[in-house]
């Protein structure tokens, strides 16, 4: 019986992405400049700090950099283990728990205006088109993931024919994400996720004060939420729709640069449901 040769399996030299690359060539290659990596590294570095003492453990600041590299590029998870030395095994296990762990950061970065920031926000949107009290433009875009299968495959199938998250987004004049909904199937109306979500509830109770979201047609025009007006007829509905198509843009932009700087986002996601 003929023998079959024992795989070797040695251990690949990691390369320090903070030495061989200079700042520029850096931030091109995982989004993010070396002094913001560092940053995250102080959030989150602690929980991610391999519990074995082996010389070879992955250290959380590469965890970290694993996990960026993925998202900057929307590569197959074999080749970004490939660029960094490491299986696609492991990449698959790190990226889920250090988005996990960026994730449980929600509450301390997107949240809503409170009192104090209320004034200013309404303050930079009416200095773009004179559209006074909005708090923040509003609207949804379908990231594009693989056929989850099941017999619910179907309801992440979008209108436009492609399996997707349709995800809802908040953003403020300075494109600042303050609310974001990123658990319905492509198939689900942008209004149905806003009249579900507790974002509508706080504005029905009144908790922004006067203020009010900007949103496309596809939403129903609310005191709290202003849409285009479908037929204009007048002077003044038209300079209304233009200071509102001005003002609003900043989601598209917001949607716009976010999939730019993170192209798994536009490219599409070919992971598990739970952890896309």
């Amino acid at each position: 019986m003929e023998r079959i040769p024992r795989r070797y399996r040695g251990i690949r030299d990691r390369r320090n992405p903070y030495e061989i690359f200079d700042e520029e060539e850096f931030k091109m290659r995982f989004r993010f400049s070396k002094a913001t990596i560092l940053w995250l590294h102080e959030l989150i570095g602690h929980d991610l700090e391999p519990t074995t003492r082996r010389r070879k453990s992955i250290s959380a600041i590469n965890k970290i950099l694993i996990t960026m590299r993925y998202l900057a590029t929307g590569s197959f998870q074999q080749l970004v283990g490939d660029t960094v030395a490491v299986h696609k095994s492991t990449v698959c296990v790190v990226t889920k728990s250090v988005i996990q762990k960026i994730a449980q950061l929600k509450p301390q970065f997107i949240k809503m205006p409170n009192r104090e920031e209320l004034h200013n926000v309404q303050l930079k949107f009416y200095r773009k088109r004179r559209m006074p009290r909005v708090i923040g433009a509003i609207d949804c875009s379908h990231i594009r993931i693989e056929s989850p299968g099941g017999p619910n495959a179907e309801i992440f199938r979008n209108r436009k024919g492609f399996f997707s998250i349709n995800v809802q987004a908040v953003c403020d004049a300075d494109l600042q994400i303050r609310n974001i909904v990123a658990r319905w199937p492509g198939s689900v109306h942008d209004s149905t996720i806003f009249n579900d979500s507790s974002l509508c509830a706080h504005l029905e109770r009144g908790e922004y004060e006067n203020g009010f979201l900007l949103g496309d047609s596809g939403y129903a025009c609310r005191p709290f939420l202003l849409t285009p007006v479908l037929n204009p007829r007048t002077a003044a509905e038209e300079a209304y729709n233009l200071s509102h198509r001005t003002t609003r843009n900043a989601i598209e932009r917001c949607f716009g640069v976010l999939k730019r700087r993170f192209p798994c986002l536009s490219l599409g996601l070919r992971t598990k449901m739970n952890t896309t």
